[in-house]
């Protein structure tokens, strides 16, 4: 399946020109939109979103061309936008003019100067630079399925068994949980389910639970009556009334605390529920679908989620696979990011690196498919040439070096250090001495950072640094 998502605006109302680059753009599959005044252009990019612009310019009068181009960057700075003009002069004037408007064109921010009249060759050149076109594999989902989901991308086993069995539960109204490690992608195996069911025409509402405390959870989720607290000038509806007749998502539903746990478990069974400062009862219908990165039945287990609440959730459970588990998507996903980045950088990419891809497929990736992208992304930026390697990025080549192995090392059953710590890195021998301090003084760390030499402050910070080393590392 190629990038047809990809949309190109043409400015111009030269026919001859329009032709060629339409007849162009068809072939490579791309969509092409034309607008023949600068009214229509900006209207239209207003209202629509496109990936690069074709637009024309008079060389003997280019003011109003520098204006569109202007006006188009101050609201997409970062739209490549390609200037057309006809380079055609009186015998005795020299091609200053033309050179001169060039100039002022690039230093506009435009990525491009075409001469009149246009050549195929020079256009799919061009295309292909802002617009790489290469084939890559789509997970098997219906094209109706929203706006997002033909973004997932791969066709390994695990995921695919995931993506069935969403479509699967779409057409009910069971609540689904959606868990996999950060990075995975749940945010789009939740939006396949909510544009494969009957309420795909519905609105689709999310709310991250992690980045809200208590009293705005209820405030985002409930809404609030005005005068309800100090700031609250009118009455708001919450994502749960918005939602009517659609779909909630949930994101990262085990960072909610206890408290707010037992209101929205009331507002589940009952759909339900009163807006903060109000007393009259709002009755919605909605459809759950939550996500988390961590073992719910850990965090049931130790007392940081409510059962009743995890049974009320977790109708369906779908597990999104970590990118380790899907080492054969690696080719399709690192050239889906080359379409996707490669406009940024005016790099024309037509082979990935066999060192890269090597590397890439030893690495055990604790960011999964988000840090695999920034990977695809800096290397884009800082490299140079046809070929996508690691050789101008050298500190995200030793970042992702295959970790020392420690199958030979002895480890002590009470303190957990090993007893033998040459060839292991420094920051792991740093990282025993403190664990072996820590169990030497029964977990006080104000003795400890005495013993090891620093302050208190930062033997907090490391320990906190270790823990959140753990959370990332693989299961």
């Amino acid at each position: 399946m190629k990038n047809s998502q990809s949309h190109v605006l043409i400015i111009d109302d030269d026919q001859a020109s329009i032709r060629v680059l339409l007849g162009v753009l068809a072939r490579k599959e791309i969509r092409g939109t034309v607008a023949s005044t600068k009214k229509e252009a900006l209207e239209f990019l207003d209202a629509n979103h496109v990936d690069l612009v074709f637009s024309v310019i008079e060389i003997e009068r280019p003011a109003d061309g520098f204006k569109l181009a202007q006006a188009i960057k101050s609201n997409a700075p970062e739209l490549p936008i390609i200037m057309m003009g006809q380079a055609v002069f009186p015998e005795n004037q020299n091609t200053q003019g033309l050179l001169d408007v060039t100039v002022k064109c690039i230093d506009a921010g435009c990525r491009h100067f075409l001469i009149k009249p246009l050549k195929s060759g020079d256009i799919e050149n061009l295309v292909d630079t802002f617009l790489p076109n290469q084939a890559i594999t789509m997970a098997n989902v219906d094209g109706s399925a929203g706006p997002s989901c033909h973004r997932i991308v791969g066709k390994s086993s695990k995921l695919i068994q995931t993506i069935n069995l969403a479509k699967k539960v779409a057409g009910t109204s069971i609540p689904v949980l959606i868990s996999g490690e950060n990075g995975t992608g749940k945010e789009l195996i939740a939006s396949l389910v909510h544009y494969s069911s009957q309420r795909a025409a519905g609105p689709y509402m999310q709310v991250n639970c992690a980045a809200l405390n208590d009293a705005l959870l209820e405030s985002e989720l409930f809404g609030h009556e005005k005068g309800a607290f100090t700031g609250a000038y009118t009455r708001r509806k919450g994502r749960f009334e918005m939602a009517h007749g659609g779909t909630l998502l949930l994101d990262e539903i085990t960072e909610t605390p206890i408290k707010f746990q037992a209101a929205l478990l009331r507002v589940l069974e009952q759909q339900d529920f009163e807006r903060v400062g109000g007393n009259d009862r709002v009755s919605v219908d909605v459809r759950m679908i939550s996500t988390t990165n961590r073992d719910m039945s850990e965090e049931v287990a130790q007392g940081r989620f409510r059962q009743d609440l995890y049974y009320r959730l977790c109708g369906i459970r779908l597990v999104v696979p970590p990118l380790r588990e899907r080492i054969e998507d690696l080719p399709e996903l690192v050239w889906y990011f080359v379409n996707l980045y490669s406009r940024q950088t005016s790099r024309r990419i037509t082979t990935l690196s066999s060192e890269m891809m090597n590397l890439f497929a030893h690495y055990h990736w604790p960011g999964n498919i988000r840090q695999l992208r920034n990977v695809v992304r800096t290397s884009l930026a800082l490299g140079t040439g046809p070929v996508l390697s690691l050789a101008d990025v050298s500190w995200i080549f030793d970042e992702l070096q295959p970790r020392p192995q420690t199958d030979n090392l002895t480890i002590s059953a009470e303190t957990g250090v090993p007893s033998n710590l040459s060839g292991l890195p420094l920051a792991e021998v740093e990282r025993y001495a403190i664990l072996d301090t820590l169990e030497q003084t029964s977990g006080n760390q104000t003795k400890a950072a005495k013993i090891l030499g620093i302050s208190d402050r930062t033997l907090r910070g490391k320990i906190r640094y270790y823990r959140q080393q753990e959370d990332l590392q693989p299961a």
